[in-house]
């Protein structure tokens, strides 16, 4: 899959999630790829577009920290109860060296769970997690 390609998927469903949820239940996403030109940013949407890079490797310390030793595949995710405002929710592998990450500024998953709702919305994430795991990005 190229990076266009991956960027529609994600914003449909993360609109479809936001949809089955009611409101929106990731606010910001981002495309990494660790080595990668652009300091391994392919892409970011959300709300914090001056201070998201600054604030990346301390946002993101709790999902590394949960997936250290893993060996994720293509469709491998991780959600995190760490991730409370700017710090990120969940890890989804992409391709053999991209992520994406994304987060809610206002809610931890913890009160994103307590809605009964999140399992419907849920299912469109894992929907997504599929399409990266029958066809990896290339980045």
């Amino acid at each position: 899959m190229d990076l266009a390609t991956a960027r529609q998927h994600i914003s449909g469903s993360l609109e479809r999630m936001r949809a089955l949820y009611f409101k929106p239940v990731f606010d910001e996403w981002v495309i990494l790829a660790p080595g990668a030109k652009q300091s391994g940013l392919l892409a970011y949407s959300g709300p914090r577009v001056e201070e998201f890079r600054k604030q990346l490797p301390t946002d993101v310390e709790p999902l590394l920290a949960q997936v250290a030793g893993q060996n994720l595949e293509p469709g491998d995710f991780e959600f995190t109860t760490e991730g409370d405002g700017t710090r990120h929710d969940v890890l989804l592998k992409l391709g053999a060296n991209s992520y994406l990450v994304c987060n809610n500024t206002a809610k931890s998953m913890a009160e994103i769970r307590a809605d009964a709702r999140w399992l419907k919305a849920q299912a469109a994430f894992v929907d997504l997690s599929e399409k990266f795991r029958a066809d990896p990005l290339v980045a």
